[in-house]
């Protein structure tokens, strides 16, 4: 019961691993313990029992004969933790009235993560260049208070968040942790990696770092902020592998259901 109620405490939407210390039980499997793996004795004595009589013993009464081959030890299945990485369009591109409704969406999302014991990343980008606002943290206050923050105005670096969250998901991978890319944006950059106007320039650059997310096969989410659903969001959500999602019909229960849909299977 304790090491099922362990099991639980932990973020439950990372990649699954199997283990022999902590996380949710599975049954035991045939296996010599040590190096980590702990005696399953119920399951050990279940395969010896039948086999008594073979071993020559016939009193009761009699220690039960027990043989490496009858070992069993437990197993049990981790989730690694999940990070979600939100990428936040505040380009004049995307309105101060919708940024103000992309923020409510970050909200949820925040919500949902702290419920469910993830981390969170805040990437706002507008003018020149994207900008971490936020290193992953569990904090709900700091990532509201990073988000209050965000002015709006300027260009749309899309290519410079997307390389940004890409960085940003290598450092998490290595720390053990599964990045999760949720994007906010209508899609229409137009502000190349060196800071400049250039819109063919900085939509090749957006696809670029875009299919270096789908490489990396972490899931991800693009929720569309144009107030009609945006061709150009639309491609490059599919070329990042994620899930598309258009904010004109944007609710609540929606959003939650897209995210969940977007995560690892379990």
């Amino acid at each position: 019961g304790a090491a099922a109620s362990r099991g639980q405490s932990q973020g439950t939407s990372g990649q699954a691993r199997q283990g022999a210390q902590r996380g949710r039980p599975l049954p035991p499997r045939p296996g010599r313990p040590g190096g980590g793996a702990r005696l399953h004795v119920l399951a050990t004595l279940r395969a010896a029992a039948p086999r008594q009589r073979l071993r020559g013993r016939t009193n009761p009464s009699q220690a039960v004969r027990i043989r490496a081959e009858d070992f069993h030890v437990h197993r049990h299945q981790q989730h690694t933790p999940s990070c979600l990485i939100l990428a936040l369009d505040a380009s004049g591109s995307a309105a101060l009235h919708r940024l103000a409704e992309a923020k409510g969406a970050v909200q949820l999302l925040l919500e949902q993560s702290y419920a469910r014991r993830d981390s969170v990343c805040v990437i706002g980008f507008r003018g020149a260049q994207a900008q971490l606002l936020l290193p992953m943290t569990r904090s709900l206050v700091r990532a509201r208070r990073a988000l209050t923050g965000l002015p709006g105005g300027g260009g749309t670096p899309l290519a410079s968040a997307l390389q940004l969250a890409h960085e940003q998901a290598g450092l998490l991978q290595r720390q053990g942790v599964t990045p999760i890319l949720v994007v906010l944006s209508d899609g229409r950059a137009n502000v190349t990696l060196q800071g400049v106007g250039g819109r063919l320039q900085a939509q090749d650059e957006a696809r670029h770092w875009a299919r270096a997310w789908h490489t990396t096969g972490h899931a991800g989410l693009w929720i569309d902020t144009a107030p009609q659903p945006e061709v150009q969001a639309q491609q490059l959500a599919q070329t990042l592998g994620a899930r598309y999602l258009p904010m004109p019909h944007l609710q609540s229960q929606r959003l939650a259901q897209a995210l969940q849909d977007a995560r690892p299977a379990r």
